[in-house]
Order: structure tokens, then sequence, then C-alpha cells
């Protein structure tokens, strides 16, 4: 018996796109307009070994009685009745607006079993718009893009326990929507191609002395001790003025694609020429898509002093790029095989690390040591109060601080914040997200 799942939400979210990525065909109509849905539309699915029915709805949207849109909500509501559990699709980059609450409310009163997902998360802008759909009441959404195929396998995870318990379509030896996504990243002639050739033990990619061969991003299934990796080397990435042939704009283009779809992002720096400007911009840009990420220095053949070249490389990545601090060096030679045993495990370290959930009560006892430690400054004459902490999400490991005129917390008690994290429970490298809840005076309120 096949688990039945609604696709349930707002105008012009995406459930349409979303039901015709599970469905693995385009069955619904998609568009930018709102409302192109207006009847349930269903489709068989087998997904990750799960057995689904699922139904496409028309948007949540009241109007007369009668008219086409009360027609469209019936037929919606009769969807939501029928399903053992109701998928919430809410726009990520547009936050939660009244229409989702609308739905939240009208789910909540069905007493079906809720699931939230966050779509168009594909990019950093959406991070608001997730921490804001905590406010639902649905608990912790799914990040994910039905466009792109982003968060399936999180898809799957969360159905499977309903799936069990209606008996339906169960779960045989599920493996992960998609392998560990890792790429090669580095200014040109660094040694990525070279790197992802030693790897995978073939010439899957073309290298030479050149700057600049490899133009696309150039994919290579592979498997490390059993666990699916998905290779992306990608060109090199130059310095803007370097960039206005139109070819090499899209090869710019292609690597920026790649770290955004990424798991995990290797850095491959020179180690004769390391840690140039370049070098960072591409840290900080990995940093700001908020990728797990290592840095591996490729050429380690050349260098003379290893023991000492070493450790002036890690004070400088401490100096220059602060926001992941910790990050694995690996010393390699990508020519010679030197060191390579050790850049595997490292990633497969950088991605546990980025997948890392601390229980809230243990957050808050964090928080109050921290502040004790290290109280906030005040304000105006007033003490700020940070409350309570929590995590919104892991990939990357971000958390929501609330309190009372938490915006005005200087950037450094941030960083002292941030770098407390990442001693106490041993999160080195890995980007840090941290969201700020202000508290409403209830006294403000009365004055007006």
């Amino acid at each position: 018996m096949a688990l039945k799942v609604a696709i349930v939400g707002r105008p012009n979210v995406g459930k349409s796109t979303l039901f015709n990525r599970l469905a693995g065909k385009k069955l619904a109509i998609v568009g930018a307009t709102p409302g192109v849905t207006r009847d349930r539309v269903t489709a068989d699915a087998n997904i990750g070994g799960l057995d689904l029915l699922l139904i496409d709805t028309a948007g949540y949207e009241h109007g007369p009685k009668e008219s086409l849109q009360a027609r469209m909500l019936r037929q919606t509501e009769m969807a939501v009745a029928d399903a053992d559990v109701c998928l919430f699709l809410i726009d990520a980059r547009e936050g939660v607006l009244p229409g989702d609450e609308i739905v939240a409310s009208a789910l909540r009163k069905s007493g079906k079993p809720v699931i939230l997902a966050a779509n168009k998360s594909e990019s950093s802008s959406a991070l608001p718009g997730q921490f804001e759909s905590y406010r639902l009441g649905f608990g912790e959404p799914i990040d994910l893009s039905a466009e792109h195929g982003i968060g399936m396998g999180e898809i799957v995870e969360a159905l499977t326990p309903f799936a069990e318990a209606e008996g339906a379509g169960q779960l045989e030896d599920v493996e992960p929507d998609h392998p560990l996504r890792l790429a090669i990243v580095g200014r040109p002639n660094v040694g990525k191609s070279s790197l992802l050739n030693r790897l995978i033990g073939q010439e899957r990619a073309l290298t030479g002395p050149e700057a600049g061969i490899t133009r696309d991003a150039v994919a290579a299934e592979w498997e490390w001790q059993g666990r699916k990796v998905l290779l992306h080397d990608t060109a090199g990435l130059r310095k803007k003025a370097h960039t206005g042939e139109k070819l090499e704009q899209l090869s710019v283009e292609s690597t920026l694609n790649a770290i955004r779809f990424a798991d995990c992002v290797i850095v491959v720096i020179d180690a004769t020429q390391p840690f140039e400007k370049q070098d960072l911009v591409i840290g900080d840009m990995i940093e700001k898509e908020g990728r797990a990420i290592l840095f591996a220095v490729n050429k380690w053949d050349h260098a003379i002093d290893k023991k000492r070249a070493l450790a002036d490389l890690k004070e400088r990545l401490l100096r220059l790029l602060p926001q992941v601090a910790g990050a694995a060096l690996i010393p390699l030679s990508a020519l010679t095989g030197e060191g390579i045993g050790k850049l595997m495990p490292a990633v497969i370290e950088a991605d546990r690390v980025w997948n890392t959930r601390v229980p809230t009560a243990a957050l808050n006892r964090f928080l109050q040591e921290m502040v004790s430690r290290n109280p906030p400054p005040g304000v105006r004459g007033r003490a700020i109060r940070i409350r309570y902490m929590t995590q919104a999400k892991a990939r990357p490991p971000s958390f929501v601080l609330f309190g009372n005129q938490l915006k005005a917390l200087p950037e450094s008690y941030l960083r002292y914040v941030s770098n407390a994290l990442r001693e106490t429970f041993d999160l080195p490298g890995t980007p840090l997200r941290l969201a700020l809840r202000t508290s409403d005076n209830p006294y403000d309120k009365k004055r007006h």
C-alpha cells in the first residue's frame, strides 16, 4: 500500500515543480503565475524504496462561495483529508507570508502529520526565510530546491517513519538520494585536474602545464571505502580583470555552480605560492555559500623545510581566513601521490562536522557558562540579555539566539560566540551561522 502524500502550500511556492521532481516526470504544469494548478493531480512514485501516491494541490486561496477559488480550496481540503501525511511547502526566499500562516492554521485543524519544507533554498539568501519558518510551529524545515533536485534524500528520510507506521512502502536498504558531492577548486594551474585523476586512478580530466585547460566542471562518479562520491573538477578562478572573455566568464560561472551544489569543497593551493589573494577570495566565497571546506596544499614535494612550512601555513590560514578557523590543511603531491591517503579521511571528517547537530540542552548549558564568563555589553544603560539558544539546522551548523536588544550585539561579541561554539562542540573549519531573534518588549506596546 502506497503512502499518500499531499503537497500543499500557498500559490506559487513550487508545489508542482516538487511534484514533477518526485514523480520523475512532468505531469503537472508549472509556471511563474500563481494559480496554474487547479485540480488535484496524482502520481505513483517509488523514491529510495518508498512507494508513494503523490497529490499535487492548488494553492490555499479563499474566495466567495462557489467561486473558482472556493472550489479549488475544497479540492485541496479533500486532498489533505485523504492523505496520510502533508508536505507543507513555503518559499524560503520570500520568507513566511500571511498566506503561509493560513495554510499552517488549516493543516493544524486537519490533524494530519505535517512535514515542513523550505523550497528555493539553493542560495544563502534563503537563510532568513528558513529561520522564519520555525514560527509556523512544525519544527525544523527541510531545505530543498525542487528545481535543482536538492533535498530529495531528506524528504525520503522524513517520510520513512510515516510509511512504517502506515505499513506502507517499506524502506529497504535506502541509500542517500545523492552521493557525497565534492568539488575541487582553486586558482588556475595549481593541480586540480591532476588531483582528480590521482584520486580516481585514471585520466578523467585533461592536464598540462598550460593554465586554464579545464573550461567546464568535469564530474566523475567514484567510491571511497564504500562511500559514493561525485567529484567535480572545475576551471580555475581567475581575478575579475582576467575574466573578460566570454568563455572565461562561463568557466567562472561553472565553478560557482559547482561550489553551490557541493557538500564539501577542496581548495587546492600551490605550496610554492600559498595563500595568494585569489586563494583567500575563493575560501571566503565557499564560507559565504556555507559549504564544508578543507585545503589541499599541492606540490608539497617542492617544499624544503616541511615541518616549518606546514606550521607557517596553519598560522597564515588562522590569520587570513578566521571565518574557517581550524579547517584541515593536507600537504600532498598530486604528481607523486605523497600525502594523498590523508585527503579523503579529512574530507569525511569535514563532512561530519558540517552535518553536526548539537542538543538544545547542551547549547543552553554552554550559553549560561559563556555569558557568565563574558556578559554582553550594555546599550544605553540597558543590559543585552541572551535568554535561549537552539540549533536551527545543520549543513552548515546554524544557531538561533533569542533575547532582547540582540541587534545591538557588536560583531566582536558574535565572533566570541562563534569561536566558543567551535571550541566547545568540536566544529573546526566549518562555516557557522548565527541568527538573532529579539523578543518584543510588552511595556513598549502599552505606551502606544
